[in-house]
C-alpha cells in the first residue's frame, strides 16, 4: 500500500509540474503585460483605497474609475510624447543634416588631444566635413539593405501597443480583486512556509515599495531638472533629450552620459558658458538629486546595497527588456528581505547567543 501511495504522488507531482509547464507556454507572452499591470497597482493602490471609499466600497466602478484615470494619466502624455518627439526627431535629423553639408562639426580641443580615440574622431570628422554627402550616401544604402528592419519596427510596436491594452485590461481585474489574489497567495505560501510567510511577505512589500519608488522617482526627477537645464541652456529638441535622459537615468551611473553629452556639444558649438552652465546644473543638481530622493524612499530596514540594484537594473533590463529595470532589482530586494526575514527570525542556540551580541545582521 505504500508503494501504491508513494507512486502516486509522484505521478501527480509529474502531472503537476506537467501543467505548470504548459501553462507557461500558454501565458508566457502575457508575462510582461501582468507585471507592468502589477508594478502600476502596487504603487497607485493607496489612490485606490481613497477611491474605493469614497465610492462606497463599491468594487466595479472603483476599479474602473480608477484605471480610466490611469489610462488617461498614462495614455495622454505618451501620446502627445510621439508627436513631439516626431516633430522634435524631424527637425534633429534635418538640423543635424544641415550642419553636415555646410562643414560646420568641429571637435572640442580636449577631445581631439585623447590618446588614440582623439585622432581617430579627428580623422573621421574632417573626412566627413570635406565629403558630406558620402555619409548620406551610405547610410541609404544601408537603409535599402535593410528596409525589412521596418516592417519588424513596426511589428514590434504593434506588440507593444497590444501588450499596454492587456496591462490597461488586467489593471482593473487587480484593482478590483487585488485583495483577494493576496489572500490566496498568502494562503498558498503558508501551507509551503508556514507561520514565517506573513513576516516574508510585509519585508518583501516595503523593499519592493522602496525599489519601485527609489528608482522611477528618482530617474522622473532627474529627467526633469535635466529637460530644465536644456530649456534655459537653448539647447535644441529638449524634448526628445529629456526622453533619453529618463531612460539613462534608468540605469546606475546612466545620468552623466545624457547631461554629459549635451556639454560636449555646446562646448563644441563655441557655447562655452552654457556648457559650462549645463555641467554645473548636472553634476550639482541632476546627478546629486539622487542623494537626496533616494535616501527619502530606500531607508531603515529597508535599505538596500547600490551595488545590489546595479547588479537588478543591469541584470534586469539584459533579461526582460525595458520592465526588467524594475523587475530586476525588486527580484534581488525580494531575495535580501527574505534573507534578512529568516536571519531575524531563527533561532540561536544559547550557548551561541553572544557571539551575535551588537552585531548588526547586514
Amino acid at each position: 500500500m505504500q508503494d501504491v501511495s508513494a507512486i502516486q504522488r509522484l505521478l501527480l507531482l509529474g502531472l503537476f509540474i506537467g501543467l505548470m509547464l504548459l501553462s507557461f507556454q500558454v501565458l508566457k507572452f502575457f508575462i510582461v503585460p501582468v507585471v507592468w499591470a502589477a508594478i502600476l497597482a502596487y504603487i497607485t493602490w493607496p489612490i485606490y483605497q481613497a477611491i474605493l471609499r469614497t465610492f462606497g466600497y463599491r468594487h466595479n466602478l472603483s476599479a474602473l474609475t480608477m484605471t480610466t484615470i490611469l489610462s488617461v494619466v498614462i495614455g495622454v502624455p505618451f501620446i502627445m510624447a510621439i508627436f513631439l518627439l516626431q516633430h522634435e526627431g524631424r527637425d534633429l535629423y534635418l538640423n543635424l543634416q544641415r550642419q553636415i553639408f555646410a562643414g560646420g562639426i568641429t571637435l572640442p580641443d580636449f577631445v581631439q588631444h585623447i590618446p588614440i580615440i582623439g585622432k581617430e574622431m579627428s580623422r573621421f570628422v574632417a573626412q566627413l566635413n570635406a565629403h558630406p554627402h558620402d555619409l548620406s550616401s551610405t547610410i541609404r544604402s544601408w537603409m535599402q539593405g535593410h528596409i525589412g528592419y521596418g516592417r519588424v519596427v513596426l511589428g514590434e510596436i504593434s506588440r507593444n501597443i497590444f501588450k499596454l491594452t492587456l496591462a490597461i485590461l488586467t489593471l482593473f481585474f487587480f484593482y478590483r480583486d487585488g485583495t483577494f489574489i493576496l489572500d490566496q497567495v498568502r494562503m498558498a505560501l503558508n501551507k509551503i512556509i508556514g507561520y514565517r510567510v506573513h513576516g516574508y511577505l510585509h519585508a518583501i512589500g516595503e523593499t519592493t515599495r522602496a525599489v519601485v519608488y527609489g528608482v522611477g522617482l528618482t530617474a522622473l526627477a532627474q529627467a526633469l531638472l535635466a529637460g530644465l537645464g536644456y530649456w534655459v541652456a537653448g539647447v535644441p529638441n529638449p524634448v526628445v533629450l529629456t526622453f533619453a535622459t529618463f531612460l539613462l537615468a534608468l540605469i546606475p551611473f546612466g545620468t552623466p552620459f545624457s547631461w554629459g553629452g549635451v556639454s560636449i556639444w555646446l562646448l563644441s558649438q563655441g557655447h562655452t558658458w552654457e556648457a559650462a552652465g549645463m555641467a554645473v546644473w548636472g553634476l550639482c543638481v541632476v546627478s546629486w538629486v539622487d542623494n537626496i530622493i533616494r535616501p527619502l524612499v530606500i531607508s531603515g530596514a529597508t535599505k538596500i546595497p547600490f551595488l545590489l540594484i546595479m547588479f537588478g537594473v543591469l541584470g534586469g533590463l539584459a533579461s526582460f527588456g525595458m520592465v526588467g529595470v524594475f523587475i530586476g532589482p525588486v527580484i534581488l530586494a525580494i531575495l535580501l528581505a527574505v534573507w534578512r526575514e529568516w536571519l531575524h527570525q531563527k533561532l540561536i542556540e544559547p550557548e551561541q547567543e553572544e557571539l551575535f551580541e551588537d552585531k548588526p545582521l547586514l
